[in-house]
């Protein structure tokens, strides 16, 4: 079974930063999960929510600052010391080989700049998303980088569903996952991330059922736990 750090150790650092990543490695995380949207001028940077939260003070009725209307130098100005969200590139240059990178791709239409970087970079990567074609338009792009696709509901055909994206991850919410769910994706060649698994009983019992990967905020208190998975 893998160990994918979900948005790096966020109950020890602030999520998808290079903090926290490099908290995750530390902690023996196989793979590390994270999100990416693009400013204005094409930069792809690992960020959740679609915009900046307002700052203390700001102007009530002003809105949220959104990510795709701010210039990579703009939101940097926009945020604490300017790397508090850095960009896939730098992200990258960190974690290097040594862990697999899972990039939910938030955003629409920023396909081919998300599989120009992964390009250029020489360790293992995937993506994933919530929007199923997501898939299928990296797939296009990238035959070879693997993709996933995202469920927070229970699909009666997990298995043909991952074949019509083209995918090759299943990422379920774990508490949906049961043995069916598991042996369709399985028969359909792909395999289970379960998301978003913090206690040893969950790991356990998905285990059990021979779930292929974890998504996890606790890396730490997982990890020597995962290693003991007959999955490994």
């Amino acid at each position: 079974m893998e160990l994918i750090a979900h948005r790096g150790m966020p109950r020890k650092a602030r999520e998808n930063t290079l903090a926290g990543f490099a908290l995750a490695i530390a902690a023996g995380a196989d793979g590390i999960e994270l999100d990416v949207h693009a400013t204005r001028d094409g930069a792809i940077v690992v960020h959740h929510d679609p915009a900046l939260p307002l700052p203390a003070g700001s102007t009530p009725g002003l809105g949220p600052r959104a990510i795709a209307s701010l210039t990579l130098a703009q939101l940097r100005d926009a945020t604490t010391g300017g790397t508090d969200i850095p960009t896939l590139g730098e992200t990258l240059a960190l974690v290097g080989d040594r862990v697999t990178l899972y990039v939910e791709i938030k955003a629409a239409g920023i396909e081919p700049a998300v599989v120009a970087s992964l390009a250029r970079h020489e360790g293992r990567s995937a993506v994933h998303s919530f929007d199923h074609r997501v898939s299928l338009r990296v797939r296009e792009l990238a035959p070879r980088l693997p993709t996933g696709i995202l469920s927070a509901s229970y699909l009666i055909e997990p298995g043909h569903t991952l074949q019509g994206a083209g995918a090759r991850d299943y990422w379920q919410w774990w508490e949906m996952i049961d043995a069916p769910l598991v042996r369709q994706v399985h028969d359909a060649g792909g395999r289970v991330v379960a998301w978003t698994v913090n206690s040893a009983e969950a790991v356990d019992r998905l285990a059990s059922l021979g779930v292929d990967a974890i998504c996890t905020d606790v890396s730490d208190d997982l990890a020597a736990l995962v290693r003991k998975s007959p999955q490994r």
